[in-house]
């Protein structure tokens, strides 16, 4: 995922985060925004220090936030789901419970972040991620509950 931010003395930075937690500052030409001028690899240790020094409330107010007591759970889809063999978007589960699906898990695979129109299969395993109502509610409703 690219974010990118236009100061306001005129340069412009992009900021890359790639899906395994590293980040890529680029520095833009400014007579061509398609080209870098140099590139920084951060580590995400090196981008947590860096957010510390450019904005050490802000982190802090995030880091409470993730205090909040969310747990992973990983639910079955057994024959008796009224959701094997339906799509994840049927489900609404996130709406409904405020928890998510975060991964799938098959006897053939991992399947991360699926997408509204992935198939549940009998057997498949749910990685769900939220409060402990929201995840025990994800499982009364995959259950049939």
């Amino acid at each position: 995922m690219r974010y990118d931010l236009d100061t306001q003395t005129g340069k412009h930075v992009s900021v890359v985060v790639h899906q395994d937690g590293r980040r890529t500052i680029g520095f833009h030409d400014p007579s061509d925004d398609d080209s870098c001028k140099e590139t920084v690899a951060l580590t995400p240790q090196d981008a947590a220090a860096l957010a510390q020094v450019l904005a050490p409330d802000s982190l802090r107010a995030v880091r409470r936030q993730v205090e909040i007591d969310l747990v992973t759970e990983r639910i079955p889809v057994t024959k008796e789901s009224p959701y094997a063999g339906r799509l994840l978007g049927d489900t609404q589960a996130r709406t409904r419970t405020g928890a998510s699906i975060v991964a799938v898990l098959r006897r053939t695979g991992a399947f991360p972040s699926p997408a509204p129109d992935f198939r549940f299969a009998m057997g498949d395993v749910l990685v769900v991620v939220g409060t402990r109502e929201g995840v025990n509610a994800v499982g009364t409703l995959i259950a049939g509950g």
